[in-house]
């Protein structure tokens, strides 16, 4: 099989990504990832998080759980309370390299199309 290595290389970096992938591919906890990204540092509380998101408790609670297991938010507790943060350092190598091996596929696969990667480079993706 042609380009068999970077297949290869791609499908071990789609497994290593797969949970986070799977949290973040749910339009509700896409929606919690924003509204967290949008209060800042200090995160929000679960209310604030239900309250914005339209949804009952024990729902945003079940998304909130999902985005902790796949590692892509934290809580942190301050009194009663207890903050959920976007923290999403860990994954970044994997997504990186996911990134770096696709542009090599990309680069490999459309070697002998100027055009082709002229693009790329136009629509600012630059394959290396």
């Amino acid at each position: 099989m042609k380009y068999q290595d970077e297949y290869m290389k791609i499908y071990e970096d789609f497994k290593v990504n797969s949970k986070f992938f799977q949290a973040i591919g749910n339009e509700t906890r896409q929606g919690i990832l924003l509204f967290l990204i949008a209060s800042g540092e200090k995160g929000a509380r679960v209310n604030e998080i239900t309250e914005n998101a339209h949804l009952s408790r024990p729902a945003v609670s079940h998304h909130l759980n999902v985005l902790k297991e796949a590692g892509i938010i934290h809580c942190r507790p301050e009194g009663t309370s207890h903050y959920y943060y976007i923290s999403i350092q860990q994954h970044l190598p994997h997504l990186y390299k996911l990134n770096k091996d696709v542009g090599a596929f990309l680069k490999e696969y459309y070697k002998d199309d100027a055009d082709a990667l002229a693009r790329f480079e136009e629509m600012g993706i630059s394959l290396g």
